[in-house]
């Protein structure tokens, strides 16, 4: 480990805000930080800035100080394995952690605390991270928002009036309002990328099965990625080094070890791919200062490339079909019958009917009904077979391009963070607040979201705009590199690095 520069027993805790995971560690390993006083500062935070912006639902303050206290005895004992060692973190309330409620957001679950840890979770555990409680999110995952919650919306930490994005809005709320520096949550269409793109973050979809999905209460199973969100984009690749590789308990997941980190990206020579159907799909300000980042690139000797891909614009029908075919089929065993919320009425068909009438919420709802219209007798193939059409397309289409670019690089929102209820009234109009994000998804592909710029609002705080990077399959750690080589160019653009940034290095 190289010796950070600096005096790392400063004032840490006016530091917080900006410390990413690998800093943070460093200093806790080097005695610098006591890792239960960093566990107290994140707890006295998600109580705070948590609290605000509604960005957890089961905070598990015995837990997180009993597993901060082990960590202590171990610094005393010279024991101080483990990646993230004594960092505090947060995760989605979709995914199995025994000492908390595993609720996804959603009345069916608000109960439930599952006999058993998901393999990432098992994994950051092993790898000393400590966390403080499971994040709000869109009800099973269902949003783009973060307002389809039972529990209440999560509020955007910059702006209360606007959304995080979804559904991983707890988990990047938590991150942006400074409670912990790195948080798990889940992408199916672009729930890790675009909360981390309207949030100011680094968030990272992994290639498809590169991560165990044991334990991620499921919503479209061809789909669904655990992935990081964090300060830094060397933090997002120091947690896939912690919650990738194979595991027997999922047999989707890959024969592979976890990837780990590249050297530096080079610039020169390097070809980045822009689809020009993607061109209008954002908004102005969002298009500018991704064209602004591609022009760095180009400065610094990368080839930008302009890249036709059709299949790019139709991304949208086929991804709704498939995955709410997936959630009907998914969400079918929460009838009341073994598990979760169950209605007072005698267990039959009426009693599973007014279940399921409790338990779930009107986005929920209407994906089930889109699924299961769409599996039905007399349309399977019309429907649902022919977006597994148009999604093999998709991926073929993103193979041909990889024979022309290494990169693919867009926007990653169409805009920057809208107002709370702007688009409820209107689901298509929030659908589409996916569209740069679904292809990836489809694909099966790495990609990922990293801060660009920022959009400015008279009397308003100006809020982020993300750059999408995406790459061919299982490339992840090429992807991270490209992105920390954005991250580099891009600083003085987006407010800076984490504290200590480049300095501090394991």
């Amino acid at each position: 480990m190289n010796s950070p520069s600096g005096d790392l027993r400063g004032d840490w805790r006016k530091e917080w805000p900006r410390l990413d995971a690998t800093a943070l560690a460093q200093r806790i390993r080097a005695g610098a930080i006591d890792p239960v006083e960093a566990c107290q500062e994140a707890l006295a935070r998600a109580q705070n800035a948590g609290k605000a912006c509604n960005a957890f639902l089961d905070l598990v303050p015995e837990q997180a100080l009993l597993l901060a206290q082990e960590r202590r005895q171990k610094l005393a004992r010279g024991q101080t394995h483990g990646a993230l060692f004594g960092v505090p973190i947060a995760l989605k309330a979709n995914l199995c952690w025994q000492a908390a409620r595993t609720s996804c957001a959603s009345r069916a679950l608000e109960h439930w605390r599952p006999p058993y840890d998901a393999t990432v979770v098992a994994r950051l555990l092993d790898a000393g991270a400590v966390p403080i409680g499971l994040t709000n999110m869109d009800e099973f995952a269902m949003g783009s928002s973060g307002e389809n919650s039972a529990f209440g919306p999560t509020l955007h930490p910059g702006d209360q009036a606007r959304a995080p994005g979804g559904s991983s809005s707890g988990s990047a709320a938590a991150v942006a309002a400074g409670i912990v520096p790195l948080a798990l949550g889940s992408d199916t269409g672009g729930s890790v990328r675009q909360p981390g793109a309207l949030c100011g973050l680094a968030a990272l979809k992994p290639t498809w099965g590169l991560v165990s999905r044991f334990g991620l209460v499921a919503f479209a199973s061809s789909l669904d990625v655990i992935g990081p969100m964090a300060r830094s984009v060397r933090d997002l690749e120091l947690a896939l080094e912690v919650i990738a590789g194979a595991d027997p308990m999922d047999a989707t997941c890959l024969d592979l070890p976890a990837p780990r980190r590249q050297g530096e990206f080079p610039w020169k020579g390097a070809r980045l791919g822009v689809i020009g159907q993607q061109r209008g799909v954002a908004s102005p300000a969002t298009e500018q200062a991704v064209q602004a980042a591609l022009e760095r690139a180009r400065a610094a000797g990368a080839e930008v490339i302009a890249i036709d891909m059709p299949e790019f614009a139709h991304a949208l029908a086929p991804y709704y079909v498939i995955s709410s075919a997936e959630a009907a089929s998914n969400l079918a065993r929460y009838d009341g019958l073994r598990y979760g919320l169950c209605s007072p009425a005698t267990k039959s068909t009426s009693g599973v009917d007014a279940t399921r009438g409790a338990a779930f919420g009107p986005e929920v709802r209407r994906r089930m009904l889109i699924g299961s219209f769409a599996l039905s007798a007399g349309y399977q193939d019309q429907w649902y077979g022919k977006a597994l059409r148009a999604r093999a397309n998709i991926s073929q289409a993103f193979a041909r391009s990889f024979g022309e670019v290494d990169f693919l690089v867009s926007p990653t929102s169409p805009t920057t963070a809208f107002a709370l209820g702007e688009m409820r009234a209107d689901p298509l109009a929030m659908y589409k607040a996916d569209l740069l994000t679904l292809p990836a998804s489809l694909a099966g592909l790495p990609a990922v979201s990293i801060p660009c710029g920022l959009e400015r609002f008279d009397g308003h705080a100006a809020l982020p705009i993300g750059l999408h990077i995406t790459g061919p399959s299982g490339k992840d750690q090429g992807v991270l590199a490209l992105a920390r080589a954005f991250e580099s160019l891009l600083q003085d653009c987006t407010g800076g690095r984490p504290a200590n940034g480049q300095q501090e290095r394991t």
